[in-house]
């Protein structure tokens, strides 16, 4: 039997005809250091840059109140646990922040992964199988298809937010003979701005006997009284809700899943991430904590985001830009074209404003675009400077006529 080796060789020529192919397609995405904290400031390259790419929501990355409690946590709980929870890597900490993070919620517990990419990862296999069906929105999260691609149910997919759609799979499953139907959906689709329709969505749920999922990553800690999320801005119960402690929470990892208490046990036993993933270290869950005492003591944070978040579509309006309608903090400006919103990107780096064009596959092609995004830290003169970087910005690269 003749031996076969692996060409090395030519495996990396195809890895870097890929790369070349993807550069000229100028789909290529790059990445700028940052020397220093995140914030609505950020230093790169020895120049400070005001950020408008970043999910720190409510500007709590820098926060001096997080960074102390973060510090104290290290000199009481040591800086990280070495081992994964149910065998050596469970502490106080860990537990006060899920009961806590469920109380906020009004879940009756929740559970904490590394982020929340393996939360909506580790959602879906241990609760469904062949019996049961997934009905996903068409413009969820990459990690909620990852995570419904990991489990047996069987999936149906409706177009983005078309309760028409919904209903008509809702109709297709329940004449299949689902056992189980959990209908999922982002509650923020982050790359547009648009909330999910969730009253509409929870009234077909119960008409059809299904439950439902939420991805609250760009919702949790500003949307909704005292920051609690899509559901209660909504004012609905839903029966999962995944989230993140990466964006508005503080903006450093972690995940979670919250729901009934039996789901969340049986996670704990099932739930691949968590059973083979580190503990959160307590640095980070410290801090979270400390994020939560802020977020719930007072909506001013909130408020100062609704109010940048107004201001900043207005004068992208007044100016001519082309946005996607909405009242989320993140607003995108649509260019169309890849290279284009990289020019655009580049242009605006010069005038002293970072932020980051998306495109495919991102965003399907012929929708680049540059999402910007709100932050409570952002002054008034912050958003006049930007507003006037952008202008001179869409004129120079013909954006703007």
């Amino acid at each position: 039997m003749t031996e076969v080796t692996t060409d090395k060789a030519a495996f990396l020529d195809h890895i870097a005809a890929t790369l070349a192919g993807i550069e000229a397609e100028g789909l290529m995405k790059r990445e700028r250091l940052i020397t220093g904290a995140q914030g609505a400031h950020v230093q790169m390259a020895g120049r400070e840059m005001l950020n408008l790419c970043a999910n720190n929501y409510l500007g709590l990355a820098d926060d001096p109140r997080l960074i102390a409690a973060a510090k104290q946590a290290m000199d009481d709980h040591g800086f990280g646990m070495a081992s994964v929870r149910f065998i050596c890597g469970t502490q106080d900490l860990h537990r006060q922040l899920e009961t806590r993070l469920a109380r906020y919620l009004g879940q009756d517990d929740s559970i904490l992964f590394a982020a929340c990419f393996d939360a909506n990862g580790g959602l879906f296999e241990p609760l469904l199988g062949p019996e049961d069906a997934v009905i996903s929105d068409a413009l969820n999260h990459a990690s909620i298809i990852d995570g419904i691609r990991l489990c047996k149910a069987k999936r149906y997919r409706y177009a983005n937010s078309d309760m028409a759609d919904l209903e008509a799979q809702l109709k297709q499953a329940r004449a299949e003979g689902a056992r189980f139907i959990l209908i999922a959906t982002d509650g923020v689709f982050s790359m547009d701005g648009y909330y999910a329709k969730l009253p509409e969505i929870r009234a077909l749920a119960d008409q059809y006997g299904a439950m439902v999922m939420v991805d609250d990553c760009h919702a949790t800690g500003f949307t909704g009284p005292k920051g609690a999320g899509t559901p209660a801005r909504a004012g609905v119960q839903v029966d999962l809700l995944t989230g993140t402690l990466g964006k508005a929470l503080g903006g450093a990892l972690g995940g979670y899943i919250a729901g009934p208490q039996p789901v969340i046990d049986l996670l704990r036993q099932r739930a691949r991430p968590y059973l083979f993933s580190n503990a959160l270290p307590p640095a980070v869950v410290g801090a979270a904590l400390a994020a939560l005492d802020i977020v719930e003591a007072a909506d001013d944070l909130g408020a100062r985001l609704t109010a940048n978040a107004d201001y900043w579509r207005a004068g992208l309006t007044d100016a001519g830009f082309t946005l996607l309608p909405g009242n989320h903090p993140i607003v995108p400006v649509m260019l169309g074209d890849a290279r284009l919103a990289q020019a655009m990107a580049a242009d605006l780096y010069q005038r002293g404003v970072h932020v980051a064009p998306f495109f495919f596959p991102v965003v399907p092609k012929g929708q680049a675009r540059i999402r910007t995004q709100m932050n409570a830290a952002l002054t008034r003169d912050d958003l006049d400077f930007a507003l006037d970087a952008f202008t001179q910005a869409g004129k120079a690269t013909g954006v703007l006529k």
